[in-house]
């Protein structure tokens, strides 16, 4: 499945203990990371990001794995911090490339089981659970895990202990002080190990940028409860990320204090909340509605949590707003809330629903205008109370894109960290012993699922299809004989490049100019099929770029008779 390389033959000494990103650094999403000491390897989380307007017909990618599977006898195994997509959602998809154990919390666990399901994989990975604040040891890798807050149920970091060093790997964090769901950030226990001393923390960088604090999920839950009691007469529906489980208990208790019943629109909603409440989560609530039980609830006494925050064009909210799902309806007067923040890159996507939903004379209702979202990482105090408190020698920023890990970096410099080190995927970093440094770059390129398929990103049926998507396609077909005679006038075709209009006089001019190319060729010329294909493909490349300035990719068929 991976991309075929070269085994690569760095040298990672033993004694040594080594961090390499294969994902995540650099940008946000598709986190895999590789730690090595005394021969042995450890991956910590294995997770996908998703396609754009950039990689037409691709919604998932994936890490490539080349890297570590050409050292697998030496992988130990894969551990999860936490159940976001970005962190265990490949593990479907490359597991069978890998074969190795799984360690993760409860709700973890559950969560990857609901994903094995779905690719066959239930019964074949063998899942080991770790309570909260656990300890393992794998290989000469000792581990700890470290309870934080974040916006999903049990986010750790890890400890993980060696004779070269110990590290601290953050995952996704926050310091919520009312979380509302789960476990607060252990702080003693990072006050202890800071005491114990840290060779390196590898650390979440997303709102590095953002002054002050990230808020608190009891502070939105707050505000939700006053936000619902101005709308008494409509129907209110609220759309998150449906991983937050955290946001939905807000959502339902500000809706039941207002008399509602709360109900799910959405798959990957009912899969949360069945992880959820089978690992004690959300147990305090009554049931979830269905859609098909909301579409009996008077209008006044209904809420509906959707999925689609970020312009899924499946989600449940893009079928409301295009006046199609099949139970759901919203009508004019109606409320749309958007508790989450837009994820870069999915502008257009959400604003596509916003504008649907108001043309039904919905209102909707964002961050930008009242509270009703925080952030699930650290803004620029807590991280400087997570240095604070752990103190490392080595300040290592991932979780972002480079203007993220730069900002991280000066941060940690101010924090008076001795050592800091900005990453990109696949840097070979030497942690230990010695002064941090950067040893040199192994591969850590990107796969997709292309279908049934999973195929390098960059491979030519990707790179095809990003030009026909961005430039149009053209095909020309020649019918001659052996001594380069046409038979036949051209026949070319133009996809996505014509307006419906102007199809039949551009067409005939386009077999005109094709038709006088291959006629001004020579004799000689004419009968070598690779000269009689570019004169022809270079005929219809400068028609296009003359009157459009696009160079359509441009395909030639000829059939000698």
């Amino acid at each position: 499945m991976t991309e075929a390389k070269p085994k690569q033959t760095m040298d990672f000494a033993p004694d040594a203990l080594h961090f390499v990103p294969l994902g995540g650094a650099g940008e946000i999403g598709m986190n895999l990371n590789l730690y090595h000491h005394a021969g042995k390897w450890l991956m910590v989380d294995l997770g996908v990001s998703f396609g754009d307007e950039t990689t037409p017909g691709v919604d998932i990618i994936l890490p490539d794995t080349a890297f570590i599977e050409e050292r697998l006898g030496d992988l130990v195994g894969i551990v999860v911090t936490h159940a976001h997509e970005d962190h265990l959602g490949a593990i479907p998809y490359l597991w069978e490339d890998l074969r190795v154990p799984v360690w993760c919390t409860p709700f973890a666990a559950g969560f990857l089981r609901a994903k094995l399901q779905e690719t066959g994989l239930q019964d074949k990975v063998p899942i080991h659970v770790v309570p909260l604040g656990g300890k393992v040891k794998l290989g000469p890798f000792d581990l700890e895990l470290i309870s934080l807050t974040h916006s999903i149920p049990e986010p750790n970091a890890l400890v993980i202990r060696t004779p070269a060093g110990t590290v601290l790997h953050t995952g996704d964090w926050k310091l919520d002080p009312d979380p509302v769901i789960g476990l607060l950030a252990d702080e003693d226990a990072l006050k202890k190990l800071g005491r114990e001393g840290v060779t390196a923390m590898i650390c979440d960088s997303t709102n590095a940028m953002v002054p002050g604090w990230s808020g608190s999920e009891a502070a939105v839950k707050d505000s939700l409860t006053e936000l619902f009691g101005r709308w008494k007469e409509t129907r209110i529906a609220v759309t998150c990320f449906a991983s937050n489980v955290a946001r939905l208990h807000s959502i339902a208790l500000a809706a039941h204090a207002h008399g509602r019943r709360v109900a799910l629109a959405g798959r990957s909603l009912w899969r949360i909340n069945e992880v959820a409440r089978a690992n004690g989560y959300l147990t305090d609530l009554p049931p979830f509605l269905t859609e098909r039980e909301a579409a009996f609830v008077p209008r006044e006494k209904l809420l509906v949590i959707c999925t689609g925050s970020q312009g899924e064009p499946r989600a449940a909210l893009a079928r409301i707003a295009n006046d199609d799902h099949p139970d759901v309806v919203l009508e004019r007067g109606d409320v749309v809330i958007f508790s989450a923040r837009e994820i870069p890159g999915n502008e257009k996507s959400i604003a596509k629903i916003q504008n649907g939903l108001m043309r039904q004379g919905v209102q909707v209702v964002t961050a930008d205008e009242e509270f009703v979202h925080v952030s699930g990482h650290p803004a620029r105090d807590e991280l400087v109370q997570m240095y604070q408190w752990v103190r490392p020698k080595v300040a290592v920023p991932v979780h972002g894109e480079h203007r993220h890990l730069t900002v991280h970096a000066a941060l940690a410099r101010d924090c008076q960290v001795p050592e800091v080190i900005v990453p990109d995927d696949g840097a070979a970093i030497r942690l230990a012993p010695g002064p941090a440094v950067t040893l040199g770059h192994v591969h850590a390129g990107k796969l997709c699922i292309d279908g049934k398929r999973i195929v390098p990103l960059s491979n030519m049926a990707m790179r095809g299809r990003t030009r026909m998507a961005q430039s149009g396609v053209s095909m020309v077909t020649l019918v001659m004989t052996p001594r380069g005679d046409l038979l036949a006038d051209p026949k070319v075709t133009a996809m996505g490049l014509l307006e419906e209009d102007e199809i039949t006089e551009e067409v005939a001019d386009l077999t005109a100019r094709v038709r006088d190319a291959v006629e001004r060729l020579s004799k000689t010329a004419r009968q070598d099929d690779a000269q009689v294909k570019e004169a022809a493909r270079v005929a219809i490349r400068r028609s296009f770029n003359s009157s459009q300035g696009r160079k359509p990719l441009t395909e030639v068929h000829l059939v000698r008779i």
